[in-house]
């Protein structure tokens, strides 16, 4: 489609109506994209935007372990036309150094979850915040938004099936050899508003953040906004 409010909205309407699992949403441009707790996210034209529905059947991961399918997916695309460029930030945000070039949504209707996808290709916002890249701006100026849903999409069912048939130990592998080098410093910003300085150590069995705090010890962070420092 050429613009719409937001792909995570479209296939929570879809998702409602029965849609399937397996059909990608891509829009030109969004006008009400949102990231993670609410975050507007800037969505002009030339990047790419985009949702798919995952049913949950029984037996499988926790849904919230889809994130970093979604992480590896992209992460995987990325490395297609920028090889060696990339890093997952804890859950999913993914890197170019200091600068985030895509984040993504997971949001629950019953059994379907829609993740959303919001990759920076022709532009990046300036943000006050955080600093933010795109993979025109890095040099990959034949990436263009139809190509790499093209790259994605296979690569996220490839994953998706992995992480049904052998659990997230496959997937937690491919993420820590895409992530941060162990001791890389972090900022936490935990959901109560209480923030500390970390080093990054590795994630659980359930895809859990391990970072190890000044005074030795190890601590387990299963929400909040994640800073490299």
């Amino acid at each position: 489609m050429q613009e719409t409010a937001s792909t995570n909205a479209d296939m929570l309407v879809l998702a409602a109506e029965g849609t399937p699992e397996g059909l990608w949403l891509r829009a030109e441009a969004q006008t009400g994209g949102r990231g993670r707790l609410d975050r507007a996210w800037e969505s002009p034209p030339g990047n790419l935007y985009c949702s798919t529905i995952v049913r949950m059947r029984p037996g499988e991961p926790a849904p919230a372990t889809l994130a970093l399918v979604a992480a590896v997916a992209v992460w995987q695309a990325v490395e297609l036309v920028l090889p060696g460029r990339a890093r997952i930030k804890w859950p999913n945000d993914i890197m170019i150094g200091p600068a985030k070039l895509c984040g993504i949504l997971l949001e629950r209707a019953g059994d379907a979850i829609i993740v959303g996808i919001g990759l920076n290709i022709r532009a990046h916002p300036d943000l006050a915040e955080r600093p933010t890249t795109s993979l025109w701006a890095q040099g990959a100026v034949e990436a263009n938004a139809s190509n790499m849903l093209e790259k994605l999409s296979s690569l996220f069912n490839k994953l998706l099936e992995t992480w049904r048939t052998y659990g997230l130990d496959p997937i937690r592998a491919l993420w820590l050899s895409a992530a941060h080098e162990p001791g890389t410093p972090l900022r936490i910003n935990l959901p109560d508003g209480t923030a500390f300085d970390s080093q990054f150590y590795t994630l659980d069995n359930d895809g859990a953040l391990i970072v190890d705090l000044p005074d030795g010890t190890k601590r387990a962070i299963h929400a909040g906004d994640v800073f490299l420092l």
